[in-house]
């Protein structure tokens, strides 16, 4: 027997062990199971498709968890010449050895020692490459939102779906400790009959503009066609290429990059998950700067359950952000915008028919971990290790993660819907039957 014949690759096993796990089987922990398997690696093998400014935080986080849950990057794959060294050079500080280059997805997607990629592409790009990734047999952790072309997101989820794949959505708050602890508190039902989400993100900045890498880019060092990948063809632009969160082709800037992440929270804690309906209004009121998609902007979003979400975002003034789930019974705030670990219980008692008795109606506490006393301080880097963490967990395990394809999907509709009523100014509604965008309400 060949060697090539006598060694079980990887990804093979994870499958088999998908099917045994789909079948009621009980497996023993992957350690051991691959330690039993004559010329087997236990390593999950990656490749990272798209490094630009977030992939290489990615690639941060995964070298953080190299040993832990023995992972190594060792493909990356970028369109850009000058991307791709720099990921070179990054990872081979990390591992002690030069991950392979790929220029093309295809050829990245065909390599059979790769287990599982990472997708931090731009946003047009989602859907589509988690689709042929799952097609290739390959599970993904995708970047948010999952896509932003209808069409498309459902063909990915699809295809995730039947390949089995596992795949994680980079909505990381889902594994964060304080947003899990609010989370698990909003379940008790303490918060009583919510009516109102209100949710505030602000940035006081030409947020996307200026990107040095747009004085970098050069045609002759990428392949602008393939970039654009489901796009009509349009001449080479650079500040498109680099900035294409201003350009609503590609992306609807503020609902694709902020909103993703709060309603996504939101449809967490309140177990709801796709909007009936959705209207939105802004502007370029901050930065007339030649960009397409608003700087300011304000969706309200009623969901089947019976409550409202407002979200709004300004990148023209820093005003500190929140967000407030209010309920008859209590409210739940989150003090200081995306990734705060300040949520705070305040309680509501009475109905309250003057001021005074207003005056007397709170009693507030934060919530906070089993042994602590008090919040840490902001910015706690660890916290962003444990949705890539869960990743490889769920690709051992074969569970789900804890942000699924399907809610990909979701946060992919909401925002979409936003992004769809801020363009046409009209209401959208979900047809969750025909699983379409409309703009009327659905029959029935």
């Amino acid at each position: 027997m060949s060697q090539a014949e006598g060694t079980i690759n990887r990804r093979n096993f994870l499958a088999k062990s998908a099917a045994l796990i789909a079948a009621g089987a009980v497996l023993p922990s992957p350690a051991l199971s691959y330690s039993r398997i004559a010329g087997a690696n236990d390593r999950i093998s990656l490749c990272h498709i798209g490094i630009g400014s977030r992939g290489t935080e990615l690639d941060w986080i995964v070298s953080e968890l190299k040993t832990s849950h023995n992972v190594e990057m060792t493909a990356v794959c970028d369109l850009w010449r000058v991307n791709r060294e720099k990921a070179v050079a990054k990872n081979t500080g990390y591992y002690g050895r030069a991950p392979r280059a790929f220029r093309d997805l295809d050829e990245a997607l065909a390599a059979k020692d790769i287990d599982a990629v990472i997708i931090s592409t731009p946003e047009h790009s989602h859907s589509p490459i988690l689709k042929m990734a799952a097609e290739a047999g390959m599970d993904a952790y995708v970047e948010k939102p999952m896509g932003n072309v209808l069409a498309e997101v459902k063909a990915a989820r699809d295809a995730v779906l039947e390949q089995k794949r596992i795949v994680q959505v980079g909505t990381q708050h889902r594994s964060e400790p304080y947003p899990k602890a609010a989370h698990d508190l909003v379940e008790t039902g303490a918060l009583g009959d919510v009516s109102k989400v209100e949710i505030v993100w602000n940035y006081h900045g030409p947020r996307w503009r200026g990107r040095e890498e747009t004085k970098l880019i050069r045609a002759e060092d990428t392949d602008w066609r393939k970039w654009l990948l489901t796009k009509p063809y349009r001449p080479f632009d650079p500040q498109i290429y680099c900035e294409f969160r201003l350009y609503k082709e590609f992306s609807s800037g503020i609902p694709d990059q902020w909103m993703s992440h709060a309603i996504d929270l939101v449809h967490w804690f309140m177990n709801d998950s796709f909007p009936r309906s959705v209207v939105a209004h802004g502007g370029v009121f901050a930065w007339h700067d030649g960009r397409e998609n608003a700087d300011t902007f304000h969706a309200l979003l009623e969901y089947p359950k019976g409550f409202l979400v407002s979200y709004s975002t300004s990148f023209g003034n820093d005003a500190p952000g929140f967000t407030r789930y209010m309920g008859k019974q209590a409210t739940l705030i989150n003090l200081g915008g995306e990734g705060s670990p300040r949520y705070q219980l305040i309680q509501e008692k009475g109905n309250h028919e003057d001021d005074a008795a207003i005056d007397q109606k709170r009693s507030a506490k934060y919530v906070l971990l089993p042994g602590e006393t008090k919040l840490p301080p902001m910015g706690i880097d660890d916290l962003t290790l444990g949705h890539m963490a869960n990743w490889f967990e769920c690709m051992r395990s074969r569970q789900q993660p804890h942000c699924t394809v399907r809610d990909g999907f979701a946060h992919s509709v909401a925002c979409m819907m936003a992004a769809q009523a801020y363009w046409s100014g009209t209401k959208q509604y979900w047809d969750a039957r025909n699983e379409a965008i409309l703009d009327r309400a659905p029959d029935g």
